[in-house]
């Protein structure tokens, strides 16, 4: 069944510019929000849908520019042979080069046979489609597809009204996955009641093959409907019309009242049955209504994990779920580069694969701040949530995320990232030097690094940075984690028995401070590999040290210090603009 195999967006909405040649199989649009994912469905669906008009306003046109029209492109490949009968479209058939997306005037040897598809909608907002061909032009002929084709091409969407395509409804799936068909004029005289019982055994025998089908497609998909479906009169209808007869349960309740999830499972299952009539799919934010298991069956229906998918799938999520479950040429990254909108595939190259599996919702935010580890993720959470209590805007409302870059692989994560078109940032200690072509290239390519100084890691620049007070506080949240003798030892051990716990708050009491030389042992003592036997190794450790410590003291911490942190919140600040 037909195919889109090139798409062009000129002046729709938030998209100026959009050439994208999508696969045959699965896409899955991800990306920031508002860069136009859901603009894309639309576009396809207003292009190929079975209308014979659009609700249009100017809001629909780019910047509400109506002097430049909204032209959607579409060029159909593998084509059923009669689209390419000679008699019917010759004069539109064209050639399509798969490697260059070239077009040829007419159809050649060693290119696909295509047609090509435009809507164009100008200021009177009255939209035009039409097949594009140079060879009509020229003899000053026009056409668009018959509205038979229209209907066969139009693709399924699962919209917010998804119980469309569970009644026998011109253009729905349940006449596309069969020929029968139920007359109800007759039972339809009767009183309603009598409609209901009488209508209910023929429609049953008329549409049995049908029937059959929903009833194996729903207990495939864990829908409980019962042991079969039933033809029955739909009693919430308000007229009279295809649409009077619907499929419902074996009790008799509509499958209407099937939950938002259940319902677009359902159809979407319908539609793999629908192929061969229709193969394409549009669904917008996939996961909506669906548990994580849900997503993952609805992947499987839609043929995510098949080598050769017969539905063509046009999708959008937030969700990752989704993300993790698809493979890097299934997930079609968005973005929009100077009005320009590109859309990419992720790749499927070990490395960006790797990233996907492990770090899913990173893919779904325009800012990626990878930190060396665990440690350095809680922290920046912890002073996050400090300012925002505080009154500021969170790093999170400007689109950042934070990854745990799981040490010495931070900036080869960093590296990924920035290769799939994000905005990359990297934060890492500096008593381990990153590798000098790799920091080269990231830099080059935009890429911002943060490090710690003085060949710290992040415990030896907290205690060598922060207040005398943040220390002490820092030394009684160790005691909520760690018990007081193990640290003794670990102190002891790093100041070569030159110092131990109760030295250490001796000398504060002393001195009236913590000496250089102390903050620098307890900075090695607090760390150590094995997170068991570090003081802070972990997530929410270092979130409370951000948000209880940091935060409220940074302002009276080393000058160095206060402007690593500072640096970070402006880069995030910056990189949404």
């Amino acid at each position: 069944m037909s195919k889109i195999r090139s798409l062009s967006i000129r002046n729709f909405r938030g998209i100026k510019e959009l050439n994208w040649r999508p696969n045959s199989g699965i896409n899955c649009l991800i990306g920031p929000g508002d860069t136009g994912k859901s603009s894309v469905l639309d576009a396809i669906d207003l292009c190929l849908g079975a209308r014979r008009s659009a609700q249009i306003s100017d809001k629909d046109f780019h910047n509400m520019d109506i002097s430049n029209p909204i032209e959607i492109t579409i060029v159909l490949g593998d084509l059923e042979d009669h689209l390419k009968n000679m008699d019917v479209y010759g004069l539109y058939l064209r050639g399509f080069n798969p490697d260059s997306t070239e077009l040829a005037d007419e159809p050649e040897k060693d290119l696909e046979t295509v047609l090509v598809m435009m809507l164009k909608i100008e200021e009177d907002h009255e939209p035009q489609w039409s097949l594009l061909s140079p060879r009509a032009e020229q003899q000053g002929q026009t056409r668009s597809l018959s509205w038979k084709d229209r209907l066969m091409l139009s693709p399924t969407r699962l919209g917010a009204l998804p119980e469309y395509h569970l009644g026998w409804r011109k253009g729905s799936l349940l006449h596309k996955i069969s020929d029968e068909k139920a007359d109800a004029s007759g039972a339809l005289t009767q009183a309603v009641r009598d409609v209901r019982s009488s209508f209910g055994d023929q429609a049953n025998e008329q549409l049995s093959e049908t029937l059959g089908k929903v009833a194996s497609t729903a207990n495939n998909l864990g829908i409980v409907i019962g042991d079969k479906a039933q033809a029955l009169i739909d009693m919430t209808a308000i007229s009279f019309n295809g649409g009077t007869v619907s499929l419902h349960n074996e009790y008799g309740v509509p499958l209407t009242q099937l939950g938002l999830g259940s319902t677009r499972l359902l159809i979407a299952g319908l539609q793999k049955l629908a192929a061969e009539n229709t193969s394409m799919i549009l669904i917008d934010e996939l996961e909506y209504g669906l548990e994580p298991h849900r997503i993952i069956r609805l992947l499987d229906t839609l043929g995510a994990k098949s080598t050769s998918s017969p539905l063509q799938v046009f999708m959008t999520t937030h969700s990752p779920v989704a993300v993790r479950e698809l493979s890097g040429d299934q997930l079609m990254i968005m973005r929009c580069v100077e009005e320009n909108h590109i859309i990419n595939p992720a790749g499927t190259i070990d490395a960006i694969q790797g990233t996907i599996r492990k770090f899913p919702e990173a893919l779904l935010a325009p800012i990626i701040l990878v930190c060396e580890g665990a440690s350095e993720v809680g922290l920046m959470r912890g002073i996050d949530q400090y300012y925002t209590e505080d009154g500021k805007r969170s790093i999170l409302s400007y689109g950042a995320t934070l990854v745990d870059g799981v040490g010495h692989t931070a900036i080869a994560r960093a590296i990924t990232f920035q290769s799939l078109g994000y905005k990359v940032a990297l934060l890492c200690d500096s008593d381990v030097p990153i590798n000098g072509d790799q920091e080269t290239d990231f830099i080059t390519k935009g890429g911002k690094i943060f490090q710690w100084r003085e060949d710290h890691a992040l415990e030896d620049e907290l205690f060598s940075s922060l207040s005398d007070h943040a220390i002490e506080a820092l030394l009684d949240l160790a005691k909520e984690y760690r018990e007081v003798a193990v640290m003794n030892d670990q102190i002891k051990s790093k100041s070569e028995n030159r110092l131990d716990w109760e030295t250490a708050y001796l000398s504060m009491l002393i001195d009236g401070s913590f000496s250089k030389d102390t903050r620098r042992i307890l900075g090695k003592a607090s760390r150590h590999k094995e997170a068991k036997k570090s003081w802070y190794k972990s997530v929410s450790a270092m979130e409370r040290i951000g948000k209880e410590i940091v935060g409220p003291n940074l302002a009276d911490a080393d000058e160095g210090f206060k402007e690593i942190i500072d640096s970070i919140f402006q880069w995030v600040e910056h990189g949404n603009a």
